[in-house]
């Protein structure tokens, strides 16, 4: 196993040559970093190492062994050329969320969950719509055939539609999987996909409940090392299932 030093801000001793690649490069990306013992939720409890000045260090076998699961579910959806949801709207996620969704050309959200993107799926594609509908008039000169006044209030409508479905354009049904950086956060995306029946994979830290998780991966969901160290693994599994796709004929 592996020991840590008496503060559990500090950096996590390796002192076993033997201990796997990945878990040495999830101490370096300090996803062993858990909350405060008193923030700690039951359904992690077995997932805790140590605690170290109230702060709880999270077991890096364990959760080396949770992302292991996710990321063959992950490959299996890459495989299939399934959609896969990204959703992380914490200051800390925001930018790796919407830059990874956007390097597999699939969708994101990174600043508000708008309650029914899943559970009333039907009305949020009207409003995706719409918003297209406005960004191809935008560039095609298709605003003309408006009066002033009403390409000013469109502009604002579509201002705000924007804001909270612009990363949602292209998605025509319910996506295949969320993958979300902190469940306790995000606990209606995952609360809706649960009811939806769309698999859920989550970084979840000590706080979180993690028992209706399909895929939970314990970890620092607050640091940007550890939050990169897990979108990074679960990119490269998906381009691996994708590599398994049949290539179009020319």
């Amino acid at each position: 196993m592996y020991s840590v030093r008496i503060n559990p801000m500090q950096k996590v001793e390796n002192k076993n040559v033997n201990i796997p690649t990945n878990i040495e490069k999830m101490f370096e990306a300090g996803v062993h970093y858990g909350y405060g013992k008193s923030r700690r939720h039951p359904s992690v409890s077995s997932y805790i190492y140590a605690t170290k000045n109230s702060g709880d260090i999270i077991d890096l076998e364990k959760t080396s062994v949770q992302l292991a699961d996710a990321v063959e579910f992950i490959k299996s959806l890459g495989a299939q050329n399934k959609t896969i949801l990204f959703v992380g709207t914490k200051p800390e996620a925001r930018d790796v969320i919407k830059n990874t969704a956007l390097s597999l050309n699939m969708p994101y959200v990174d600043t508000r969950w708008i309650g029914g993107t899943l559970s009333n799926f039907t009305e949020i594609k009207k409003r995706i719509a719409e918003l297209e509908k406005y960004n191809k008039e935008s560039t095609t000169g298709g605003l003309e055939k408006y009066t002033k006044k009403e390409r000013v209030v469109m502009a604002k409508k579509m201002e705000k539609l924007s804001k909270y479905y612009s990363g949602l354009i292209g998605l025509k049904k319910a996506p295949d999987a969320l993958l979300i950086i902190d469940s306790k956060a995000e606990h209606i995306a995952a609360t809706e996909a649960l009811k939806s029946g769309v698999t859920v994979v989550a970084l979840a830290n000590s706080d979180s409940n993690i028992k209706k998780i399909d895929y939970p991966v314990v970890g620092n969901d607050s640091g940007i090392p550890s939050i990169k160290f897990f979108i990074n693994a679960i990119v490269e599994a998906y381009k691996q299932g994708s590599m398994s796709l049949p290539t179009k004929d020319k």
